[in-house]
Order: C-alpha cells, then structure tokens, then sequence
C-alpha cells in the first residue's frame, strides 16, 4: 500500500524578525505522523500569507518568484520521498536528513559522535584547538564504557536516548570515572552539544536532555599571597629539578602562562616593541592571542635558561611532564611552609588574583590570559586582605576622616562618657564642691 506523504507550508506567527517579517516554516507528514523540517530560508510579511493555499497573495514579480521557490521545495522533498520509498527506507527522519544535505546514515549515537568528532579535526588548527578534539574523544570513550557496563553493548540507537540514559552518563561519570561535580559537568555539555547537533540535523526528534539537571558549583580558585611567593622565591634548593620547576612556576606568576604555553613558548614569540619586551602568542588551549609584558624578573629566568643544555631547540625552557611538574610542587610547598594544593595552574590564579587586586584593569588582566570572555576573568576578582589593607589606609588618611578622627578623641573621652556627671550643669557641680 503507498503510504502518504505531504508537505506543507506555515509562518513562524509568533516570532517576528525586526524588519517585521516572519520565516516561512516546513513541516512534513507521513501517515498523519508529522515533523518540522526547518525553514525554507525565505521571510515575508505576515498580511502577505495565505495559510489555506500556503503561498504568497497577489500578482506581482516578488509574490510570483517567492511561490516559485516554494514550489520548489515542495517538489524537492516529494522526490527525496519517493526515492526512499523506492528504496524501502521511508521515514521521515530520512527525507528531512537528506533534504538538509545529510546523505550517511545517523541510526546511532556512536555514528552520530564519530561524524561530529570527524569535523572537528577538520577544524583542529583553523579555529580550534587539539584539546578541543581531545575532549570530544572523551566524551565518546567514557559514554562507550557506561554503555557497556550499564547496558552490556557498545553502542545505542539514537531512538533509545532519552533522559533515562543520560542521567546514567552522568552518575557513571562521578561515579566509576571518578569525576568531580564540574568535570562532569563539562563533559555532559560536551555530549550535549553533540546532541544538540543531532536535533539541527533532524535525526534525533526529542531532546534527552529534558528534566535532567546540572549546573557547576563554585568553585574557591587558590592563589598564592605576596609573602608566599617570596617564600618559594628566596628558598635553596639542592634538587636541580626541584629548582626548575619553581622557576617555571614563578614566571608564570609573573606572566600568567599556563604549563601548556610555557611549555611551547619559543623565542620567536618574544617581541621587542618601543623598547619593552613582550610575549605576543597565541593560546595552545583556546588559540585566542596571548599580549603579556614581561617584567624584570620574567626576564631574569629566561636568561638563566637560555643556554641551558637539556631543552628542545628554539623553545624558551626545559619542561617536565605536567604530572611531574605538579608533583614536584608539592614537594616545593612543603619546603617553603606552604598548607595549600599547589598545583602549576594555581601560579595563573595567582597572576590573575593579584594584578587584579593591584589595580590592573579586568580588560588588560584577561587579555594577557587570553580569556575568550570577560566573565572568565571575573571569576579571579576577588578581594585580598592586603588590597582591603591598601585601600583603607588611604580612606583613612583622607582630611575629612582625619578630623572625624580628632573629633572622636573629645567625643569618647571619660568625662564625656562618665554617668555620674552626665546631666548635670557646670554650676551645680561647683555647688556640691563648695558643700
């Protein structure tokens, strides 16, 4: 029996573009079942629309142009549907996928991730980064191993997703994988742009992600005070590893590079402009610029290791292993008195902490972190003591607030606070006295 397939026309009513102009929307339907297709890529002027023959009113070369084109589309999507037929694939899915220019199958998660994951490499050092793909990868590894121990398979059609399983992603990500809070969280919207992506493409019809909740905690960024980094600046150390690694943490509280950065940094990404020498690169992260000024002190350590023997050619340091580097920190912490975690990442926080609470502007401060968004750098405008210490000391030193100062000597001195003397006038006093 041929199964009935149509397709039809309407605006978008209750959303009107600025210029006053609706879109005009595709809608299917196969056996009374019925999707949207998206829009037709053409807006009108609601008054224009006729909804019973879904076209355009009138007579004029635009109206006819624009039914033309709309009767186009029709014709379109009827052939991609006949085709399917044909083909005993029909559905509706499949001629929106198509229509859209999706031609491979997408029946199920693991394709639809491996096709999404195929495009960011496309991208990976054009507009992204490797750790972009990285994370990505990870998204598809860890759901993999839930799928397996959870559902005993390796893979899912996407007709089974539903909220159901994506609360199972989550729990087994803080829970065999050990995640904390924010590190899920991270890689549940790492999954969900994916599906996201599913949704536009028109092969996944319901959002899975209806009803499951999760949002990031606060978290409290470490950073280290003046005295502590005077403390890892003046102390000895015998170790030449140890030595090195405080070193490098120390020029990234300098410059607020992260390992990653200081690791690739290679002298031709030091520039001298009108006599002040710079950093000016690019973020291995995010590949957004990096314009950090380099004090005196930064440039005293790229000096003390500029013929340093064991470091790849043309790169500024020698560099451990992230994991090394972080555990040799905490062998540095525990030399110099330090009760914090202290990791090479804290060394940002504090670049950012106390040039923020110096006074640097937040603009400047995110600009050498090499922040996409302002409100990334936000999050490290805390207050120190020491800031709260600066800025009343000059409140205080204020003329005004001086005199108030001198008033208040007169103001809480003991006769003026003494109950027994207080209401009574001068003269009855020299009375008493005089009896």
């Amino acid at each position: 029996m041929r199964r009935i397939f149509k397709v039809s026309f309407y605006i978008r009513g209750n959303h009107v573009n600025k210029d006053g102009t609706c879109a005009v929307m595709i809608r299917l339907s196969l056996d009374g079942e019925r999707i949207s297709a998206g829009t037709t890529g053409i807006s009108i002027k609601p008054e224009l629309w006729d909804g019973q023959r879904q076209q355009l009113k009138g007579r004029n070369t635009e109206v006819v142009q624009t039914n033309k084109k709309l009767g186009g589309i029709r014709d379109e999507l009827l052939a991609i549907a006949e085709k399917l037929e044909f083909e005993g694939t029909l559905a509706l899915d499949r001629v929106k996928a198509v229509f859209l220019g999706v031609d491979e199958e997408y029946d199920t998660i693991g394709k639809l991730l491996d096709k999404y994951i195929k495009n960011v490499k496309e991208q990976v050092g054009v507009c992204l980064s490797k750790t972009s793909l990285s994370k990505y990868e990870l998204c598809k590894k860890r759901f993999t191993q839930m799928l397996e121990k959870k559902y005993h398979c390796k893979d899912m059609s996407l007709k089974e997703l539903n909220p159901v399983v994506v609360q199972d992603y989550k729990n087994f990500l803080m829970t065999d994988v050990n995640m904390c809070n924010n590190t899920a969280v991270k890689t549940m919207k790492t999954f969900r742009t994916v599906i996201l992506h599913g949704i536009k493409l028109g092969v996944i019809h319901k959002d899975p992600f209806v009803g499951v909740h999760f949002h990031m905690e606060k978290v409290d960024r470490g950073f280290l005070t003046d005295e502590e980094i005077s403390a890892i600046m003046t102390k000895h150390f015998d170790l030449p590893r140890l030595e090195l690694v405080r070193d490098l943490f120390i020029f990234s509280c300098f410059t607020g590079l992260a390992y990653i950065d200081v690791k690739a940094l290679t002298f031709d990404k030091i520039v001298r402009l009108a006599d002040v020498d710079w950093i000016i690169s690019k973020r291995v992260k995010t590949v957004t610029p990096i314009n950090v000024v380099l004090s005196d002190g930064a440039k005293r350590i790229i000096e003390k290791y500029k013929d340093y023997p064991k470091k790849k050619k043309g790169y500024v340091f020698p560099v451990f292993s992230n994991q090394k580097t972080n555990q040799y920190l905490k062998e540095i912490a525990t030399a110099c008195g330090i009760d914090k975690e202290l990791t090479f990442h804290m060394a940002r926080h504090t670049f950012a902490t106390l040039t923020l609470s110096k006074g640097v502007p937040i603009e400047s401060v995110s600009r050498m972190l090499g922040h996409t968004n302002i409100r990334t750098t936000q999050v490290y405008a805390k207050i120190t003591n020491k800031k709260i210490e600066h800025d009343m000391a000059m409140f205080f030193n204020n003329k005004t607030i001086r005199d108030f100062d001198k008033e208040s000597i007169n103001m809480t001195s003991k006769e003026a606070e003494d109950p027994k003397t207080k209401g009574k006038t001068k003269g009855s006093a020299q009375a008493s006295a005089r009896a």
